[in-house]
C-alpha cells in the first residue's frame, strides 16, 4: 500500500534512484494558504549532505507543485508536488545486484515480487520519506490555523539518553538534539561509528501541543494506534512508545494514573491519548531507530541463487538514520492530526448543524 489516511490522505511515488518522487495529497480543505516557502524549509530541514553527521549525497530536494493549488491557496482538489532526484550513484550498487545487503529490505522485496531496484533499494529507500515531508508540511499548514504545533528532536543515540528537552535547540542542532548538555557526546557516538565503517541507532522524541479534545476514531482507528502504525511505517523504525511508554509496565495503578483537577491533569503519563482518543494534553511519542543497515564491513549473505558470498558495501550513507528521521516523524504525526481532526468534525449534531443551519 502506498497511500495513507482517510479523509487527509497522501499517496507517494518514486525510488531512490529514479528520475523523480513525489505525493499527491488529497482531501485538503479549500481556501488554506498554502505557504511554498515553508514547505520547502521542512524539506530542507530532511535534505541529505548537510553535515558529517549526514549520508554524503547531496540533494537539493527542491519541491514543485503540479496541481490543487490557485494563487497561493488550496482548491480543494488533490495537491501533487514533485522532487527530482539530482545525485544519484547508481553503479555504487553494481556489485549488490545479486545479493542481498544484510538488514536491509532487498531480501524480503526480491521474494515477494521476484523482481527489485538494487540502485539504492529502491521503493524500500528513506529516500521515499521527502515526499512524506512534503506531504506533511501540508498537514502542518492546515494545523497551524488551530493553533496545533508538531516538534521533535532527537532524545537518545547510541543508549545516550537527554535529561532534557529542549525543541528550541533541537532546531539549531546539526543532529537534532534535545539536551545540548549531551550532544557532543551523541555526536561523538556518531563520528565514532563512522570512522570505524559502521553505524548506531537512536530514538526520536515528537510532542504535539495545543491539540483539542475529541481525535481519535475508537475501536479501530484509534488516535494511539494510527500514530504508532504511522512512526512504524518509517524506515528503520523498529519500536513506537506513547506517553510513558515501556515505563508504564514497570508502574503502579496508582503510579501511573494521571489525577484531573478543573485546571486539568496533574500529569501525562497518557501521552495526551485515553482510551484512543486525544485528551487535551500533549501529544508525547517516542519512535526508536535501528543503526543503518549500510556499514561498510564485510558481511555474509546470500545471493539470488542462495549461495554463500561476502557482501561490501559502497556507496553513500547516514551512520544514524534517526538524525535526519527526526523531521520525519513530526511530519507523520501532522498527518495522523490532520487526518483526525477532519474524521471528528461530523462527530456531533451542533458541528453539522452549525455548517448546514
Amino acid at each position: 500500500m502506498n497511500s495513507f489516511g482517510k479523509k487527509f490522505t497522501i499517496t507517494t511515488f518514486g525510488e531512490s534512484h529514479g528520475k523523480a518522487l513525489g505525493c499527491i495529497v488529497d482531501g485538503v480543505p479549500a481556501g488554506l494558504e498554502i505557504d511554498e516557502a515553508f514547505i520547502q524549509s521542512e524539506l530542507d530541514r530532511r535534505k541529505p549532505g548537510k553535515s558529517k553527521l549526514e549520508t554524503a549525497r547531496k540533494e537539493d530536494d527542491k519541491v514543485e507543485i503540479l496541481s490543487g493549488t490557485f494563487e497561493g491557496l488550496s482548491t480543494g482538489t488533490p495537491i501533487m508536488m514533485l522532487i527530482f532526484n539530482s545525485n544519484q550513484k547508481s553503479r555504487d550498487y553494481d556489485n549488490v545486484k545479486d545479493l542481498f545487503r544484510p538488514g536491509h529490505a532487498d531480501f524480503t522485496y526480491y521474494h515477494k515480487y521476484g523482481v527489485r531496484d538494487y540502485r539504492g533499494g529502491g521503493r524500500s529507500s528513506a529516500r521515499e520519506t521527502a515526499a512524506r515531508v512534503a506531504a506533511g508540511a501540508i498537514a502542518k499548514l492546515m494545523l497551524n490555523t488551530i493553533g496545533v504545533e508538531v516538534k521533535s528532536g532527537v532524545c537518545e543515540i547510541e543508549g545516550i539518553k537527554a535529561r532534557e528537552y529542549d525543541f528550541e535547540h533541537a532546531k539549531q542542532s546539526k543532529l537534532y538534539a534535545l539536551d545540548a548538555n549531551i550532544e557532543f557526546l551523541q555526536e561523538e557516538a556518531v563520528l565514532n561509528a563512522k570512522s570505524n565503517h559502521d553505524s548506531v541507532g537512536g530514538a526520536v522524541l515528537t510532542v504535539a501541543t495545543g491539540v483539542p479534545i475529541g481525535l481519535g476514531e475508537p475501536l479501530y482507528y484509534k488516535l494511539d494506534a494510527i500514530l504508532a502504525n504511522a512512526m512504524m511505517g518509517i524506515n528503520a523504525a523498529k519500536a513506537v512508545e506513547i506517553g510513558d511508554g515501556v515505563e508504564s509496565s514497570y508502574l503502579k495503578g496508582s503510579e501511573n494514573n494521571d489525577e484531573i483537577t478543573p485546571d486539568g491533569f496533574k500529569s501525562n503519563h497518557s501521552g495526551g491519548m485515553l482510551g484512543g482518543i486525544s485528551n487535551g494534553d500533549d501529544i508525547v511519542v517516542k519512535t526508536h531507530f535501528k543503526p543503518t543497515p549500510s556499514i561498510f564491513q564485510a558481511q555474509e549473505t546470500v545471493t539470488k541463487e542462495n549461495e554463500s558470498v561476502i557482501c561490501e558495501l559502497k556507496g553513500r550513507h547516514d551512520p544514524c538514520v534517526a538524525i535526519r528521521g527526526s523531521v520525519v516523524c513530526e511530519s507523520m504525526m501532522a498527518l495522523v492530526l490532520a487526518d483526525m481532526v477532519l474524521l471528528n468534525m461530523g462527530k456531533k449534531m451542533e458541528h453539522i448543524n452549525a455548517i448546514y443551519n
